[in-house]
């Protein structure tokens, strides 16, 4: 399986949140397999891009928490 492969696979749980809105939609069973997700795309984009990735993958769960709990963007965080 290619890196592509790999990262469509990984990541197609995020094909289904088109706001971050959604994030309150799911069960908290499966917010780590997005943050998963959003690490591995970050990953993939960082690798053909270039730059840092340590404190955008430090505050990936954070960011997905903040969503999951919070009616972003109408809550002030």
């Amino acid at each position: 399986m290619s890196r592509q492969e790999t990262t469509s696979t990984e990541t197609a749980i995020l094909d289904g949140l088109s706001e971050p809105s959604a994030l309150r939609l799911l069960p908290e069973s499966q917010l780590q397999a997005v943050a998963d997700a959003v690490r591995a795309e970050m990953i993939d984009a960082v690798s053909v891009t270039g730059g840092h990735l340590g404190s955008g993958l430090g505050v990936v769960e954070l960011t997905v928490a903040l969503h999951h709990v919070f009616d972003t963007p109408d809550d002030r965080i």
